[in-house]
Parts: structure tokens; sequence; C-alpha cells
């Protein structure tokens, strides 16, 4: 028979407080229960762990051998539970370049409101899953496609898209692009977590050149120094203001779909509230 958790702390207890009757008076149970438990534990691992005398209890050789090991299973134990209810005082938001953009400040002042309990932390994450796969997040902003079958993703809104220009470009100029304008540029794209590919484009109009970047602050230097343009989502443009950079819709671009994103049957606790919000917010605009 394999120890159980009981048997352990009975074991513990009477080793820490030398008496049956004590123990059980720190567990919380009775001295017989107490004095059944280690018998099963002894019986379990056929060996004796404490020796009985008429004052006091003694460790036995064998009990010195198991009492540290079974402290320690213990204090995994409780460590695991003080990860669990961590977790539920805690909710992790992992993005790539931007949270939910304009959107972000309502987003955690409005779940502070609704939920005082639970901390709702943002924490950036250059990665496709934007931390999902690195356990860094609990739930990501995803506005990439995200074929990976073993995440769930709920879409919560749609985003414009956007040119970043250095301010001294042409285009800083006018009030809006259009996708036909990137013919004959050079663009800086981040091919791992940005949301811009070359299939925006017809084969016989892409920009004529691609820089590649490999984080939004690698970009935006890249473009403030008109060494490029780029084509991003509309929460880059709130959550990235610069100087020497200017953004402007590009009119004839596809909206951008935005997503939560999370373990496949691992739902966190409150991710369905967590999605009704940002859906709220996206749709007061």
């Amino acid at each position: 028979m394999d120890p159980e958790l009981r048997q352990l702390r009975c074991l513990v207890a009477v080793a820490d407080c030398g008496t049956f009757t004590d123990a059980a008076i720190e567990l919380g149970v009775s001295q017989a229960a107490v004095s059944r438990a280690v018998a099963a534990l002894e019986a379990g691992l056929g060996v004796t762990l404490l020796r009985r005398t008429t004052r006091r209890v003694e460790v036995s050789p064998a009990g010195a051998m198991v009492l540290p090991r079974a402290r320690r299973i213990l204090g995994e134990v409780a460590e695991l539970r003080r990860a669990v209810d961590q977790s539920r005082s805690e909710l992790r938001l992992g993005f790539a370049w931007s949270a939910l953009g304009r959107h972000t400040t309502g987003l955690q002042r409005g779940w502070a409101r609704r939920h005082p309990g639970t901390r709702l932390l943002l924490v950036q994450s250059n990665t496709p899953t934007a931390g999902l796969a690195e356990g860094t997040a609990d739930v990501a902003v995803i506005r990439r496609p995200l074929a990976d079958a073993r995440f769930t993703t709920e879409q919560i809104a749609t985003e414009a898209r956007f040119a970043a220009v250095a301010a001294d470009d042409p285009w800083a100029r006018r009030r809006f692009v259009r996708l036909g304008d990137f013919a004959g540029r050079t663009i800086s794209i981040d091919r791992r977590t940005g949301t811009t590919t070359l299939d925006l484009w017809p084969e016989n109009a892409r920009p004529a050149q691609v820089l590649p970047s490999h984080s939004v602050d690698e970009w935006l230097t890249m473009i403030a120094a008109g060494g490029a343009v780029g084509m991003t989502a509309e929460a880059t443009v709130a959550q990235y203001p610069r100087p020497g950079i200017v953004y402007r819709p590009v009119r004839d671009a596809g909206r951008l779909p935005v997503w939560l994103a999370w373990w496949r049957g691992e739902a966190p606790p409150l991710v369905a509230e967590l999605v009704t919000l940002s859906r709220e917010l996206y749709a007061a605009g």
C-alpha cells in the first residue's frame, strides 16, 4: 500500500509533538485516528517508524530516514496548493506587440472593478503564442491565425490597419494611403509575431524589398530612421506613439481579427468574463 498524505501528516505531527495525544490536538482529530494512520503507514512500509513508551514516543532509525522525506513531500504539496491559490488570484494576459491598444487601460480598470479579487497582469512576450506555449501567460491576445490545435481562440474584435512612416516621409502629409502605394517601397516585417505578410498584396504589386525586424522596438527604430515603412494593427498606434513616427490608415486593407487564446481544455478561471469585457470595450468604440 502506498503512503497517504494523512498518514505522513500524522507521522510528522507525532514526531514533532512527542505524543499521540498532542499530535491529535495539533491536527484536530482523535488520538485513535492518529494511531491508526501511523500503524497503517508502518504496515504499508513494513518497518517500525515510532517506538512507543509510557511517557513519550521516539523515532526509530527507519523513522529517522522516512521523516525528512515525509516533510519534503508535505512541503511540495503545500507549495502546489499555494501555486494553485495564486493562479486563482492572478490572470496573466500575454501579448506580443500590443494588448488591446487604446482599450487596454479600460480593460485594466474595468477588470479591477468587476473582479477585485483577481489581478489582471499584462505580460509582453514576443512569441507567436504571446507567452501561452512558454507558460508565461494564461490567456493571450492574438492577431495572427493560430492554427495550433493545442489552443482555443475566441474572436473579440477587428481592427483597422495603419501604415507607419517616418515623420518626414511624403506619406506623413497624407490623410490615408492605399495598398497600391506600397509598391516600390521598402517595408519592415516581423515574420515571427507581426501582423503584416506579403499575401496582403497581389504578387505583381508587392513592396520592392522586405527588411526583417524582430521586435516592435526594432521595427519602430527602423521606420523612424527612414529605412523602411511598415503596416500594423490599430492597437499599435495607441500603444506605441513615438516621436519621428506618423501613422496613417490603409484605407483598402482588410480589417484585422483580434482573438483571445488559451490552452484547449484548460480554460483559466474567469476567462469568459475577460472575453465579455474585451468585446464590450471594442463595441463601445
